[in-house]
Formats: C-alpha cells, sequence, structure tokens
C-alpha cells in the first residue's frame, strides 16, 4: 500500500482522490488546499456536481477529513514546501494546483 499526500483539493484534486478509495492500491493520508476549508472539502467532496455523489461516508472530525471511516491530515499551506509530509505519512505527493505549480517553484519560468 502507497501512502499519498495530496496538493490541490479543488475539482481535479478531488476527482483524483476518488479512485483511491476505490481501487485499495493507496492512501490518502494527507491533503494541503490552503484555499477551503474542513467543512467545504466535506461537502464538495460528497456533492460533486460534475461528477456526482460520493456513496460513502465523508466527514469532518477533530480536524481531519475523514472518507470511509480512514482519516486525512488536513493542511492549509500555500507554500507546500512548508508541510512535512511525511510527518502525515506520506510517501508520495501528487500535485493538483495551479497556483503553485513545480516548475515555478523550481525557478523554470
Amino acid at each position: 500500500m502507497v501512502n499519498v499526500g495530496v496538493n490541490g483539493f479543488g475539482r481535479i484534486g478531488r476527482l483524483a482522490t476518488r479512485p483511491a478509495f476505490e481501487s485499495g492500491k493507496m492512501t490518502i493520508v494527507a491533503i494541503n488546499d490552503p484555499f477551503i476549508d474542513l467543512n467545504f472539502m466535506v461537502y464538495m467532496f460528497q456533492y460533486d456536481s460534475t461528477h456526482g455523489k460520493f456513496n460513502s461516508t465523508v466527514k469532518a472530525k477533530n480536524g481531519k477529513l475523514v472518507i470511509n471511516g480512514k482519516p486525512i491530515t488536513i493542511f492549509q499551506e500555500r507554500d507546500p514546501t512548508n508541510i512535512k509530509w511525511g510527518n502525515a505519512g506520506a510517501q508520495y505527493i501528487v500535485e493538483y494546483t495551479v497556483s503553485s505549480p513545480p516548475w515555478r517553484r523550481l525557478g523554470l519560468t
């Protein structure tokens, strides 16, 4: 099982997170999105206007997003390099933002 952190929980981040819970091949352990609060994350994941309703449990509990009973650490950091992803258990980070593209952080633009 691979533990994954998600940077960006807009439409694409939510769409990419759904199959993680269906495949059983990866675990989402952390999500970073500085523009969305936890309660709105719950609502948007549960009731996506394009991809439909997520037919399982989604809730906020103790400051974490809980999907199918699995707690996910939430960060709201504008600069994802400040996050200690490993402390949340992430082995890999997937990037789903346009506000912080990796090529910009690497000085390639």
